[in-house]
């Protein structure tokens, strides 16, 4: 049987002329995809779309045409297609996975945010001369010695003070971290 004549089979509904150019075609249509892609998974699906669309398209197929031109003319389009719908996927996790990582960023932010102001607040519980010591250790990078001289005090009053305000944010922001992480 000659290709037009195939052509004119296969507009016909001939499902053994189909079958037929199946058998013939599929490697060689899996094999010239997988050379162009080097994707199994590529050359696998073109390959079937391939064939669905010759069959469901046959009405429309050129019968001046030969036969395998028209066949790879589909995969080439059929492949490319899919090419393109994995590009959009690719970018479309791409674009979710630093969403997703600049949400967990904020989600850090807004946490340490928070962390801070509740140390403030137990900062500002803290008996006058402790937070006036702790404020000026912590926060205006004042030395022991500094602090002492600054409010009249020994440089171990000091030292005891800055012991007493650590030991008592610690034990609190550990109780604070263990309700935050609990639920």
């Amino acid at each position: 049987m000659s290709t037009f004549s195939k052509i004119s089979a296969l507009k016909e509904g001939d499902s053994s002329v189909f079958s037929d150019l199946f058998h013939e075609y599929h490697r060689k249509v899996y094999f010239y995809v997988l050379a162009k892609t080097h994707s199994s998974y590529i050359a696998e699906e073109t390959t079937q779309i391939t064939f669905i669309k010759l069959w469901n398209y046959r009405q429309q197929l050129d019968e001046s045409m030969p036969v395998s031109r028209l066949i790879f003319h589909i995969a080439r389009a059929t492949f490319i297609d899919l090419l393109r719908k994995e590009a959009v996927k690719d970018r479309y996790l791409e674009q979710e996975q630093s969403a997703g990582t600049d949400n967990s960023s904020t989600f850090d932010i807004i946490q340490s945010k928070e962390l801070l102001l509740r140390i403030k607040e137990l900062v500002q519980a803290m008996p006058p001369m402790r937070r006036k010591v702790f404020e000026l250790s912590r926060y205006e990078f004042k030395s022991y010695k500094e602090i002492a001289e600054q409010l009249s005090l020994s440089v171990k009053t000091v030292e005891n003070h800055m012991s007493l305000a650590l030991s008592y944010l610690r034990n609190l922001l550990l109780l604070l971290l263990l309700l935050l992480y609990r639920y």
